[in-house]
């Protein structure tokens, strides 16, 4: 029986900063980094495994990813068109909340970090 989505081997870059984005990402299997690049040194901005999602941005707005994603392992992951996403919103519209909690979560940790590091300069 085919698979649905799409195998990445171990450091595989699924998208990167600045591609323009159409489609979130579900893990299925394995786990990915999200990171941008500045200076030329790599800021891990999270590591998500199975059943986490990614690239939603893409979905709310008409801009360039703002960071990179890559495999870490072997990985599966799905994909989730505009489309598709809205359909599963209209089937379910508590997916909509949890997606919207969980973007707000990674905002206060981003923040978080941030003050973090601003007090350790």
């Amino acid at each position: 029986m085919a698979r649905l989505g799409k195998q990445y081997s171990d450091g595989d870059v699924i998208f990167r900063e600045g591609d323009t984005g159409t489609c979130m990402f579900v893990i299925q299997k394995g786990e990915v980094e999200v990171f941008v690049e500045s200076d030329g040194h790599e800021l891990i901005l999270r590591k998500i495994g199975a059943n986490d999602f990614f690239g939603e941005m893409a979905l709310f707005e008409h801009e360039t990813r703002t960071a990179s994603a890559r495999a870490v392992g072997p990985t599966h992951v799905l994909t989730i068109d505009k489309k598709n996403f809205l359909a599963g919103v209209h089937e379910d519209p508590s997916l909509a909340f949890r997606i919207v909690k969980t973007m707000s979560h990674r905002i206060r940790n981003l923040t978080d970090r941030l003050a973090k590091y601003e007090e350790d300069i």
